[in-house]
């Protein structure tokens, strides 16, 4: 993948979403990568941040890739040193925040 297809797709990351397959392959992610991230994720109901919703609607189960795992593959074939940059940040969506600043500088 090159750097600008890269760069783009890290920025569309949040951190706290599961994207479809078919998503990540009109996105250009490359197939090898969803077969090492891709899984089937089970919604966990203890609290909202770890319930899977589909349309609105909150599903059992969601076969993707989480955009969390997409921003750490990104980053690392970028150049970027993910543990460090991640070193800090307490919650999903401040390690993809992590993560981008860390290619910004």
């Amino acid at each position: 993948m090159n750097r600008l297809k890269a760069l783009v797709l890290l920025g569309k990351c949040r951190g706290d979403e599961i994207w479809p397959l078919d998503l990540c392959r009109q996105e250009g992610v490359p197939e090898s990568w969803l077969s090492e991230l891709a899984d089937a994720l089970e919604s966990g109901f203890d609290s909202d941040r770890n319930t899977i919703y589909l349309n609105d609607q909150v599903v059992n189960q969601f076969h993707g890739v989480p955009d969390l795992l997409l921003a750490y593959k990104l980053a690392e074939s970028l150049g970027i040193d993910t543990a460090r940059a991640t070193s800090t940040a307490l919650s999903r969506t401040a390690q993809v925040q992590a993560l981008k600043e860390a290619v910004d500088e």
